[in-house]
């Protein structure tokens, strides 16, 4: 499964649209989700942004063992994709260790 984290734009052909965090966690959580393309900004920032879901995966990645999917970013925001592809590095970087021992 492909999820689509979006509050705004069109869903590409073949993705499940999700608008907040948590469905994407939700969904994450099932072990089917091959690929995620978060936006960060997503209407209102109390409900949270991509970047939760980032740091979700992250942390599942370092202490359960998780294998995180596919990840990508599609936000406008500048700052914002920017660290989330800094916290994408990191989980990729970690899962190769991982899956290498």
């Amino acid at each position: 499964m492909k999820i689509y984290l979006d509050d705004e734009r069109r869903t590409p052909d073949g993705w499940v649209r999700v608008y907040w965090p948590d469905e994407a966690i939700d969904l994450l959580r099932t072990g089917a989700v091959t690929e995620i393309s978060l936006d960060h900004d997503l209407g209102d920032d109390a409900r949270g942004t991509g970047y939760d879901v980032v740091l979700w995966i992250e942390e599942q990645v370092m202490t359960a063992g998780f294998r995180p999917p596919v990840m990508r970013v599609h936000s406008a925001n500048a700052s914002a994709r920017e660290k989330m592809q800094a916290g994408i590095r990191t989980i990729e970087a970690y899962a190769g260790r991982a899956g290498a021992e």
